[in-house]
């Protein structure tokens, strides 16, 4: 059976690691918050991430399948939705991924 000490030391110190790990991001950030980088980095990351979560997709989904019409055709109704919705994501990615699945059930 292990020490009761032992184990006390091995939970303090995963916790004092968690707990630094967890917080260093935010003590570093906060004087960087009106930093130009930050700035435009919070404003493109998001959509950069995306973009390449779709290619990924859109890679795998083309060599699986080959059906690349309509995967480009969901591409563009989730977009026109997304930018005429006031940017739903929600209700874009629905709308996009329904696309999808009827245009392969036509197919």
């Amino acid at each position: 059976m292990l020490d009761p000490g032992y184990l006390i030391a091995v939970l303090v110190t995963v916790f004092a690691i968690t707990f630094a790990l967890r917080a260093l991001p935010f003590a570093v950030l906060g004087p960087l918050r009106q930093s130009r980088f930050v700035i435009v980095m919070a404003a493109w990351m998001p959509a950069g991430i995306l973009a390449v979560l779709a290619a990924a997709t859109l890679q795998s989904t083309i060599d699986l399948d080959g059906r690349v019409i309509p995967a480009l055709i969901a591409v563009a109704v989730t977009v026109v939705v997304h930018l005429t919705s006031g940017r739903r994501t929600l209700l874009s990615v629905g709308l996009g991924t329904g696309t999808y699945i009827a245009l392969l059930a036509l197919v």
